[in-house]
């Protein structure tokens, strides 16, 4: 499972919060489309109502995915009795990642399917040579400073037609997490756990979750997706149960998606689909819970989290099939702020700023058995500013990021 991880979830910062934006390289085609649209084995990810469309075929992808974030310290350092921060501009290392997901489906018989899937969710990873919390918070932060979050999903994929127009699809799911936090001592006196804060090493939890989707086609020009994947409870990381809210939690939140796309009759080569997805981000207190005032300690039920609020995003893309051989994508997606100003000092450790991303991209038929699709992602740099009132009101935050991707695949039908 250790090595499963490590190849699955590569440590990176994916592109709405830390939720990957669309699974597998048709996906990312459309910048994360493909809860109404089938796109291969790897779709399943988003909705498990799609097995029947695919018929016995498998897939893998490989993802490189290179984001830039980072910070910059504004201001001067804050006078007694306000804690200050080292000013100056960071960028975190480890900016190239590889990160393969893969998938296989088979049909059962002429109304149902079986599918196995594995993917990663993204993570979060950050990375500072440069301690901003030492001297002005004290002198025991060690470097570098930063976290590393990997998530691995595994999938069991079941999808029933119940008629031509109307199919199910259900997905029980095992995830897999770990995660490793440097550089927070100076924050033990704010802790109610100051031994498992920081510098532990990497703790692992496991739990499970909860897969569902339905697809309707009323006619053969308009199709209409949706799925819901349940909140995914988790083991506490004992090892951080003096960071994370409610004594190491962190559960993976809940994420709904509703899409539609449509096919003109007079240009059946074309398809248009747009999709609105909501991430249950504020469900999860480690994720949510203020930092902007510290009222309670870290670990505790109340304690500080990242100040998240919950992530809209809509998605508009295209497909164009120009002959047997060749399809063509291309999409655009947009995703709401997720979080306010006053809360950017911790999510230095997590600077999720894009909120526009672009797409474009291929497939090709080898033959009747092989097929090889390449995509291309922006997301554009986007930033947060914003001063924490209680810890360095005279020294504002500012946060972050842009980032490219490029995924291929290759998929075997039989």
């Amino acid at each position: 499972m250790t090595a499963a991880l490590g190849l699955l979830a590569g440590p990176a910062l994916a592109t709405n919060g830390y939720f990957a934006n669309g699974y597998g390289a048709g996906s990312k085609g459309m910048a994360g489309a493909g809860v109404a649209v089938s796109t291969g084995p790897l779709g399943l990810a988003q909705n498990p109502a799609l097995g029947t469309t695919l018929g016995n075929e498998a897939g893998f992808c490989l993802t490189t995915f290179a984001p830039d974030r980072g910070f910059d310290v504004k201001g001067t350092p804050a006078p007694p009795p306000y804690p200050s921060l080292t000013p100056g501009k960071q960028t975190s290392k480890n900016d190239v990642f590889f990160i393969p997901c893969g998938a296989a489906n088979f049909r059962l018989d002429d109304r149902s399917s079986l599918g196995i899937i594995a993917f990663g969710n993204g993570g979060m990873n950050t990375e500072y040579g440069t301690n901003i919390f030492v001297p002005g918070f004290g002198p025991y932060g060690s470097s570098p400073l930063g976290v590393n979050l990997e998530q691995l999903f595994i999938g069991v994929n079941y999808t029933y037609d119940v008629n031509d127009q109307l199919s199910f699809g259900v997905a029980p799911i095992l995830a897999v997490q770990r995660f490793k936090a440097t550089g927070l001592e100076n924050f033990a006196s704010f802790s109610s756990a100051p031994d498992s804060l920081t510098n532990n090493g990497d703790d692992w939890s496991t739990g499970a979750g909860i897969n569902l989707g339905l697809i309707w086609s009323p006619n053969e020009q308009w199709t209409i997706g949706a799925a819901y994947r349940s909140r995914i409870y988790m083991d506490e990381f004992d090892k951080y149960k003096g960071l994370f809210a409610e004594q190491g939690d962190f559960d993976i939140p809940a994420v709904a998606t509703l899409g539609v796309a449509f096919t003109p009759a007079a240009k059946p080569d074309i398809t248009v689909t747009a999709e609105y997805q909501r991430i249950f981000y504020s469900d999860i207190k480690a994720i949510a819970n203020s930092n902007a005032t510290i009222d309670a300690p870290f670990g505790d039920d109340n304690g500080p989290g990242f100040g998240w609020k919950d992530m809209d995003v809509v998605r508009l893309a295209g497909i164009w099939r120009a002959n047997d051989k060749w399809t063509f994508r291309g999409g655009v997606s947009y995703a709401t702020k997720f979080i306010d100003d006053d809360q950017a000092l911790l999510n230095v450790l997590a600077p999720a700023t894009p909120q526009w991303h672009a797409s474009i991209g291929t497939s090709y038929q080898l033959n009747d058995s092989w097929g090889i699709t390449a995509a291309y992602t922006h997301a554009f740099e986007n930033s947060v500013t914003g001063a924490n009132p209680t810890l360095a009101p005279s020294q504002p935050v500012k946060l972050r990021m842009d980032q490219n991707e490029f995924v291929i695949g290759m998929t075997y039908s039989w």
